[in-house]
């Protein structure tokens, strides 16, 4: 089942960690931010964060309705959005005006956005752009939406003596 995307929340939680997150944050880490924020949360609590689809772009991820956030934000007067130059790019640099809606976030939402951006801001922009091409993001095609239970393909699987004993018992068993 397609989850729900609610518009206010996402609007929020991009507000939340455009202020929060620093001036290193470009529009790369923001798509990244958002894309690890929803599928964590999805894994905790089998439900997105916000509902927004994510589809797959060369650069990994992308939260689909995140330029329209950003103009709403912006429009609303919540942020301003400028375009400097970054060694011969263009990077989006985001300036939160006023503080976040907080009626739109639980304290346990903060708390997930605050170690995500923890997270990101460890990695260059092109460094966590790699680190999102993950097993789900390798599954799917350019412009393909990717599903939020590809959330539990971001967590290492171990596999214990009892399950190497349990697949080599399942041909026998199944030729029985």
């Amino acid at each position: 089942m397609k989850p729900e995307f609610d518009r206010e929340k996402f609007k929020a939680v991009v507000h939340y960690l455009c202020r929060h997150a620093g001036d290193d944050f470009g529009r790369v880490k923001l798509h990244k931010a958002l894309y690890f924020a929803d599928m964590l949360h999805f894994i905790d609590k089998n439900e997105p964060l916000t509902g927004v689809d994510y589809v797959k772009q060369q650069f990994g991820p992308t939260a689909r309705h995140l330029k329209w956030a950003l103009d709403e934000l912006a429009r609303d007067g919540a942020m301003r959005v400028a375009q400097e130059n970054y060694f011969g790019l263009p990077k989006y640099v985001f300036h939160s005006v006023r503080e976040p809606a907080s009626n739109r976030l639980s304290d346990d939402d903060r708390t997930l956005l605050d170690e995500v951006l923890k997270f990101v801001r460890n990695f260059s922009a092109t460094a966590i752009s790699e680190l999102s091409h993950n097993e789900a993001w390798l599954a799917f095609g350019i412009g393909d939406v990717i599903p939020y239970e590809t959330a539990y393909w971001l967590v290492p699987v171990e596999i214990t003596d009892e399950d190497v004993e349990w697949a080599k018992a399942q041909p026998i068993a199944l030729a029985s």
